[in-house]
């Protein structure tokens, strides 16, 4: 029996790409910021002259997949990342957003065969978003996390 698991030890060759959400950008922001100090407590250079770390900026959480598909599919990263934040309003726009966001994601995911991990908050006030973004945890330490783990995995398994 093979048993396959994810190590977070063996970062260092892994390429990232991370896609990021400029809406809700006082929470984006703080969740990039907590991915990166994740990728490089685990070894991976997240400086400017980096070659194992890329990030796309996008209008909106909506933008994500298409980005990350693209990203997935050059052929140049083990693993991508995304970050976006949709709060709830008024109106059923949050739905719709929530919706594709997370169906483009897996799509992308699907279709490459590259890890694409889902790192957009989906909250119904500000302060829920915050709270996941750095006042309580950040939860973008996590999905450096997921990245590192799914990016050995993919690594080891066969095929």
């Amino acid at each position: 029996m093979a048993i396959f698991e994810g190590r977070f030890t063996e970062a260092s060759g892994l390429r990232i790409a991370v896609v990021v959400a400029r809406f809700n950008d006082l929470v984006t922001t703080r969740l990039l910021s907590g991915c990166l100090d994740c990728l490089s407590r685990h070894g991976i250079d997240v400086t400017a002259s980096s070659s194992q770390l890329d990030v796309a900026w996008v209008p909106g959480s909506f933008e994500i997949p298409l980005v990350a598909q693209r990203l997935a599919a050059s052929g140049r990263y083990q693993v991508v990342i995304t970050l976006g934040a949709v709060i709830r309003g008024d109106t059923p726009h949050f739905d719709v957003v929530v919706a594709e966001a997370s169906k483009g994601v897996a799509a992308a995911a699907r279709e490459t065969g590259i890890p694409v991990i889902f790192g957009v908050l989906t909250t119904d006030t500000l302060q829920q978003a915050l709270e996941r973004a750095g006042i309580k945890s950040n939860l973008g330490w996590s999905y450096g996390l997921q990245a590192l783990e799914m990016g050995s995995l993919m690594a080891g398994l066969p095929g």
